[in-house]
């Protein structure tokens, strides 16, 4: 690009405190690649690390923010690489080490050396050589730059579904109608399930209700939540599958309360560190359900994702509300906190702005 390109860029300071910067676009070095982001999405995680001003694992402040991402490689290093310019990738916000030991049994999602990769509000990423060779993979022909970025929330989604038990009929419960939340949706009824869905928030639980689910129940946020899930379902005894996508511990206690006999629980939303809820050992003992933690994703889940975004374009397009220049990428997120939307693409080379 040469030393005296320059870009935009978005770093988050703390805990609700964005600004955006000036730098030197990077020149790739050998076995890196230089891209050019299209777009890059606003999600639920983005929300959380924003409002807390990090993260435990992915990012400490002050640092470049954003890791949802798609655009066209610009610029390749000398050697080492299958990528050319001008081809259009996502790249996974996550590297695993390919040796270890969850690396060797297919849950590189858990490597015990899982590298992280932040930085999509920006006009460029620099994408370093284990990224390159572990978690670039290229967009399908003719899908639109937003959606696309979509692959590593629905990577999570497809690696939680891998591992949930989904050969019962019947139906499965979302406790929550986010993003992720509705992304479930989707997949579950592309599998012939019945969805019964919860959420405080009545516009999505109406988008819920587009996308395929059987009944929505509008959630309290309290103690009687469960109570009204289990009364939707059939029997009105609980759920087979509950699948929580909330990220807080009142969604964790909603979702354990509300699977039936012999179901499992599937925590999917991450709660703040430290957080605790309680555990009736009584029912989890004598009505042998399974409660499992479910994180992140894994490079065969990313790949998948990409294929399901072709497939289903129209579907996860409901999903992206509007579009936004990189100066207002902390706009997004407030109008994300305040329900107005369910995310946002900020597109870096777009010059609009609200109103126009």
């Amino acid at each position: 690009m040469g030393a005296a390109a320059t870009q935009n860029v978005v770093y988050l300071l703390g805990a609700e405190r964005v600004e955006m910067r000036q730098e030197p676009v990077p020149d790739p070095d050998s076995c890196e690649i230089l891209v050019k982001i299209d777009a890059a999405t606003t999600c639920g995680t983005d929300l959380k690390v924003w409002r807390r001003g990090g993260h435990p694992r992915m990012l400490d402040a002050p640092c470049p923010f954003g890791h949802e991402m798609s655009g066209v490689v610009a610029a390749v290093g000398s050697s080492g690489t299958r990528w050319r310019e001008g081809d259009r990738v996502t790249v996974a916000n996550s590297a695993s080490c390919g040796r270890c030991g969850p690396c060797r049994t297919g849950r590189e999602n858990l490597c015990e050396d899982l590298r992280y990769l932040n930085g999509t509000f920006a006009e460029y990423i620099l994408v370093p050589r284990r990224f390159v060779r572990r978690s670039v993979h290229a967009v399908p022909e003719g899908l639109d730059a937003a959606v696309a970025a979509l692959a590593e929330p629905l990577g999570c989604v497809l690696h939680g579904l891998n591992r949930t038990p989904l050969d019962r009929p019947g139906e499965a419960v979302v406790v929550g109608a986010g993003p992720i939340g509705l992304m479930f949706v989707i997949e579950l009824c592309r599998r012939g399930i019945e969805v019964v869905l919860g959420d405080p928030v009545v516009r999505r639980l109406e988008i819920g209700s587009q996308l395929g689910a059987a009944a929505v129940v509008e959630l309290g946020c309290n103690t009687d939540d469960a109570e009204r899930l289990r009364a939707a379902c059939v029997g009105r005894r609980g759920s087979p599958v509950v699948i929580e996508a909330t990220g807080v511990p009142g969604g964790w206690q909603t979702a354990m309360n509300t699977a039936s006999t012999g179901g499992t629980v599937v925590l999917f939303g991450g709660c703040p560190e430290g957080s605790r809820v309680d555990l009736d050992t009584h029912w989890l003992h004598y009505s042998e359900i399974t409660v499992k933690g479910i994180y992140h994703h894994r490079p065969a889940s990313i790949a998948a994702a990409l294929d399901r975004l072709a497939e289903s374009e129209a579907a996860y397009r409901q999903l992206i509300n509007e579009e936004r220049p990189l100066a207002e990428v902390e706009l997004a997120l407030r109008r994300m906190a305040e329900h107005k939307i369910l995310r946002a693409a900020i597109r870096p080379a777009s010059d609009w702005v609200e109103g126009s």
